[in-house]
């Protein structure tokens, strides 16, 4: 059997099933199966039993709701291939242009003055996509699940990142007045949506990274904190929110002193994240600190 027959059964199985992208998730699984990647997958044939049993297995451990990245071990986010699984939130391609805003803002500054934060990094597809895609960065990244870690560990392998395991509210008291960046991706979701939510996020994603109170946004108050800590003057901030709380994070950031406050789509033309500048005097809470 050739595997793009078995794909098309499969997939079928898939959208019975109402998942949402059966045959992107049937080519995968598929694939994985095979040991092989999509296009060597083309080349193949399907020549044993266990093959075969392997790929049924996966699509129906789909079809129940578990992710497919849960299934091969990978996420695939901008030019990157992620190591995933349970315990660890899998980044979404809507965060991509959180990174995109991100890196750009970064190439305008010198080299030397591109020191990043990434808050609640999970994965670190944040933070290895800006590893590299740019040079002359300094990226730190903190993550406090225990589960999430050795992913955010092994994803910023030779990255050259300096990681901490730990909560955000305290992480990096030595960099205090000298980021050039912060960015985060928080947990946003209120606790009354949580019932509304597909099952594969609601069962499989952990809700540390996902649930932010009763509001969505206690998490982001916190970021706000401590980017008002880290940031040095004219530095700036990017956080993800949900489609309904850009004004809401909008109004934080202007209550926290931020200039050119912008909220942003996504690949969607959603609004999906709001940057921030800090002012370029120093306040008093940082004033006096030097940049190493």
């Amino acid at each position: 059997m050739r595997p793009y027959e078995l794909t098309f059964q499969l997939a079928q199985r898939l959208d019975e099933a109402g998942v949402a992208t059966p045959g992107v998730d049937a080519r995968l699984l598929v694939a994985h199966a095979l040991g092989c990647d999509l296009t060597d997958m083309m080349m193949r044939s399907v020549t044993t039993d266990d093959e075969l049993r392997r790929a049924e297995e996966l699509v129906e451990r789909r079809a129940q709701g578990i992710p497919v990245q849960h299934l091969t071990g990978v996420a695939y986010f901008r030019y990157e291939e992620l190591a995933v699984g349970p315990g660890v939130f899998v980044p979404r391609p809507e965060t991509e242009e959180l990174v995109s805003w991100a890196l750009a803002t970064l190439a305008m500054r010198p080299v030397g003055k591109r020191r990043v934060v990434e808050l609640c990094a999970g994965s670190g597809a944040i933070s290895r996509s800006i590893c590299r895609e740019l040079g002359g960065v300094e990226v730190h990244a903190v993550e406090r699940s225990a589960d999430a870690w050795p992913y955010l560990v092994r994803n910023l392998e030779g990255c050259g990142a300096e990681l901490v395991h730990g909560d955000m509210a305290d992480a990096f008291p030595e960099l205090n007045g000298t980021v050039d960046l912060v960015v985060v991706n928080p947990p946003y979701v209120p606790l009354g949506e949580r019932d509304a939510l597909p099952v594969e996020v609601r069962e499989h994603d952990p809700h540390l990274a996902l649930f932010g109170g009763e509001d969505g946004l206690d998490a982001v108050r916190v970021v706000l904190d401590v980017a008002d800590r880290l940031l040095a003057p004219s530095g700036w901030l990017g956080i993800e929110h949900a489609e309904s709380q850009n004004d809401a994070i909008v109004e934080l950031l202007a209550e926290h002193g931020y200039q050119e406050i912008l909220d942003r789509p996504d690949l969607t033309g959603r609004p999906r994240y709001v940057t921030g500048c800090r002012p370029a005097v120093a306040s008093s809470a940082v004033a006096g600190l030097t940049r190493d």
